[in-house]
């Protein structure tokens, strides 16, 4: 009797703990669009990514070309010269997509310039999350913007313009999303 006494305080505590917690959220898409330099740095590495992508198609370009070239010269190849070509083809073809992964891979260069531009501003802004959830009592911070799925959210636990104005910026309405 004493157990059942025990386990059902406790989970009446739990129940009553949890209640008692404060809860905001903020959405860090929403505030990164406020910061001008993650706006210059999401840029340049849309501008990064263009470029490598449009050297990409053009390498794959030249090896269609190469392949169109050698289909049609086939039947007046020898076996030597259609194993060479053919090998070239291959070559080449390698050669781009060891260039893809090591623009595009994992921990390749674009991740690298990635963490480069916009690790220092995401730093920031976990830092300012932090500070305004200890200046405010709070327990707890969910992001909007990830995976975070809202059913609702009452919008006066949505501290995003508190997070801007401890950044340092404005915070600009027509930026909701």
């Amino acid at each position: 009797m004493k157990r059942i006494v025990f386990i059902m305080a406790f989970v009446a505590l739990s129940v009553s703990a949890a209640v008692a917690q404060r809860v905001a959220y903020v959405d860090s898409e929403y505030i990164l669009r406020h910061i001008p330099e993650y706006v210059s740095a999401q840029k340049q590495l849309d501008d990064l990514s263009t470029n490598w992508q449009e050297e990409v198609d053009k390498q794959y370009g030249e090896i269609e070309k190469l392949y169109k070239a050698y289909q049609n010269d086939q039947v007046l190849l020898n076996d030597d010269m259609r194993k060479r070509r053919e090998d070239e083809i291959v070559n080449k073809e390698r050669q781009v997509k060891e260039f893809q992964r090591q623009k595009f891979g994992f921990e390749g260069d674009l991740y690298k310039e990635r963490l480069r531009l916009v690790k220092p501003v995401q730093d920031r802004v976990a830092k300012a999350i932090q500070d305004v959830a200890n200046a405010q009592g709070l327990d707890l911070i969910l992001d909007k913007g990830s995976e975070v799925t809202f059913l609702y959210a009452n919008p006066k636990l949505d501290k995003s313009n508190d997070i801007i104005t401890k950044l340092g910026f404005k915070a600009d309405p027509s930026l909701v999303n």
